[in-house]
């Protein structure tokens, strides 16, 4: 029997769970209902009452929320508290430049904490570890949200933030690191650059807690070998809370949601009918104790399956499998995340035509990104010089749109295959969705 940081929930009864979750669902509707314009107007239209959603088989009544919707009402149209009891936002990068915002009360905040502190414990954390955060701080979800939990465990926390390797290896030998937050690409890096410097002799690190990309079990193995450590994959997203939503234990099968916060539905995407446990499709979640944002069957395009299996840790509360792929086009690259559609935006800003094609590649554990544009006929006039602007052009184009690198190629006319129906825009190397 494992770590647990409150037993008494994470351990919890399915009787006890499905009473928590009757009881916070009709509650938060009916906050919803009184505070939220677009929730109270959708619930009008259909014909629901608030008094209608009993229990979480009245759930499928309700209508989905999606990522257009957090952009159409932002910034302040699905805030359900007054903006003084908000304390905090967080905000993911938005496809077309219209960012996603989530607000936080304190309450939002210690809560999430404690999810949080839940994962951190899982992986072995108490509050004799020191816990190294390399994920990014400031509006990204992931450096707040470990930071906190880590606090709520008792950890000795090093606020590191991402990059400046250097230091990041000189503080672990330093101040004796146990357990490492990052991306799991940073933990591949991290440790490639170790081995380098040979002192590997020097590193205490036992648990690391990795998420915000897709990461094969081979890479899992592989960190695990090289840092000498158990890997443990943690998910969450920003409209949601952040990381956090739910997390793996020792037995690695999947990561255990927070189901005391959150309601996990799995849907087929094209339908919107609920599958049953086993089934794949995508996944859906329903804050059941935030305050100031409160999302209602959220569609978070992440595809995977549930399943309430008995779970050797002791845990009570459903398994999700780490996401197997996207209902959407989106791509995660170095940890950002990546529409073409921002792509198109910056190549029609810069004049070519939408002939373009993005290969993501992955080696050493690191992710490339290039994109091949199409130059337009009247361009291919031009000097050798002149095309060689254009793509550094593009490419600083690229760089303030998605914050990362793009590797641009300009090729020539029609050198593009085309398709029949949807052109093949997305090429991805790298064999993220499986094992």
């Amino acid at each position: 029997m494992g770590n647990y940081f409150q037993p008494e929930i994470e351990t919890a009864s399915r009787e006890q769970i499905t009473e928590w979750q009757n009881e916070r669902l009709s509650k938060q509707i009916k906050h919803v209902y009184d505070n939220v314009k677009m929730y109270r107007d959708r619930m009008d239209e259909m014909g629901i009452k608030p008094e209608d959603i009993k229990t979480i088989d009245d759930l499928k009544k309700l209508p989905f929320t999606t990522k257009d919707d957090l952009r159409d009402e932002y910034p302040y149209g699905l805030l359900a508290m007054p903006l003084a009891d908000c304390v905090r936002i967080q905000s993911t990068s938005g496809t077309t430049g219209r960012r996603v915002v989530a607000f936080y009360t304190q309450h939002d905040i210690d809560l999430w904490d404690e999810c949080c502190a839940r994962a951190i414990v899982a992986a072995g954390g108490t509050k004799e570890d020191v816990v190294h955060v390399s994920y990014g701080y400031g509006l990204f979800t992931g450096g707040p949200g470990l930071n906190g939990g880590s606090h709520k465990v008792g950890s000795l926390t090093l606020p590191m933030s991402s990059g400046n390797t250097e230091r990041q290896i000189q503080f672990m030998t330093d101040l004796g690191s146990t357990i490492i937050c990052c991306t799991p690409s940073y933990a591949a890096y991290l440790a490639e650059s170790i081995i380098e410097r040979g002192v590997q002799d020097q590193i205490k690190l036992k648990a690391g807690i990795f998420g915000a990309e897709a990461w094969t079990e081979e890479m899992r193995h592989d960190i695990e070998n090289k840092l000498g450590i158990k890997a443990y994959d943690i998910y969450g997203l920003t409209e949601i809370s952040g990381p956090g939503v739910s997390f793996e234990c020792e037995e690695q099968t999947g990561m255990h949601v927070n189901e005391d916060h959150f309601i996990a539905e799995v849907i087929n995407p094209k339908t919107g009918e609920v599958l049953p446990d086993g089934e794949k499709g995508e996944l859906v979640f329903t804050s059941i104790t935030k305050e100031a944002f409160p999302l209602i069957r959220y569609r978070t395009r992440d595809i995977c399956i549930l399943n309430h299996k008995k779970c050797s840790c002791g845990r009570t509360h459903v398994k999700m499998t780490k996401p197997l792929g996207r209902s959407d086009d989106m791509l995660i690259v170095k940890g950002v995340n990546v529409f073409p559609s921002q792509i198109e935006t910056v190549m029609l800003n810069q004049g070519y035509d939408p002939n373009y094609q993005i290969i993501v590649t992955r080696a050493n554990n690191s992710d490339n990104i290039e994109l091949q544009v199409e130059l337009s006929p009247a361009m291919t006039e031009e000097t050798a010089e002149q095309i060689k602007a254009r793509e550094k052009q593009l490419v600083a184009g690229l760089k303030a749109m998605l914050g990362i690198f793009v590797d641009v190629k300009l090729v020539e006319p029609k050198s593009i295959a085309r398709s029949e129906g949807k052109a093949v825009r997305v090429i991805d190397k790298r064999n993220l969705y499986q094992g």
